[in-house]
């Protein structure tokens, strides 16, 4: 297996939305923030956007970073994702020097799911990290059980553990596995809003009335209101810091 970058081979990224179709659920790739940035962040920051290739150049799993600014404290992690990714361009466009990378995400094909390679990928971006110098990788991770806790706060169900004392949820437990830590929580990572029509559309139900809902594959509930046609939701995340040897 390779792991390349987008900088060095952009065709490979053509082939990612039809093999990772359903890794995401449909509200998650409509994030206020994420959306306007989403194709500067590969033109920009190619080098940070990495693809695991195996023999017959199939693509096995994708990583995405951003550079940011940081000052060692879990104060000065931010709110999330969102605040991360505006800090990583406002730091590009300024000239600045960054001191973390940023995982936005790791992504594993369907059909290549159950074989590490989410381990694998979080040590390209810690390898890509030391290359530059930079000393610590930090992840706004997204709880992959969260979704069945949707009205626990995130503080709460990061700090679970099973009877054995490991990690509760399973996307935890593998960066803990890999020597990350626990730092803050994120409970307004990334917000995603859109009309009531919109998230009838990504969540397949109906929102008869305003209010808060529950809905399939959120972490969080959605606010739903029908006067103002909006629906807004918060993404949680919980921020989990890697050391970068030197």
């Amino acid at each position: 297996m390779t792991v390349v970058s987008h900088a060095d081979r952009p065709d490979l990224w053509d082939r990612v939305p039809d093999l990772f179709a359903g890794v995401w659920p449909e509200y998650n790739l409509h994030g206020d923030v994420m959306a306007g940035y989403w194709k500067r962040l590969h033109r920009v920051f190619g080098r940070y956007q990495l693809a695991l290739t195996g023999p017959d150049d199939d693509v096995l799993a994708v990583a995405r970073g951003i550079p940011i600014p940081w000052d060692g404290t879990a104060a000065g992690l931010g709110s999330g994702i969102d605040a991360a990714i505006r800090a990583g361009f406002v730091c590009w466009e300024n000239g600045g020097t960054p001191d973390a990378l940023c995982a936005l995400g790791i992504e594993v094909a369907p059909r290549h799911r159950r074989r590490g390679l989410a381990a694998v990928m979080l040590a390209a971006l810690r390898d890509t990290a030391r290359a530059d110098g930079l000393a610590h990788v930090v992840v706004p991770v997204r709880p992959t059980g969260k979704d069945r806790y949707p009205l626990t706060p995130i503080h709460r169900y990061a700090a679970w553990t099973t009877p054995s004392g490991e990690a509760f949820d399973p996307w935890i437990r593998t960066h803990l596995t890999c020597g990350g830590r626990l730092s803050a929580p994120a409970p307004r990572s990334s917000l995603i809003t859109g009309t009531v029509r919109d998230w009838e559309t990504w969540t397949e139900m109906s929102f008869p009335d305003t209010g808060d809902y529950v809905f399939p594959f959120g972490q969080a509930t959605v606010h739903i209101d029908r006067e103002a046609d909006r629906g807004t939701y918060w993404e949680p995340n919980v921020w989990v810091v890697h050391e970068v040897p030197r």
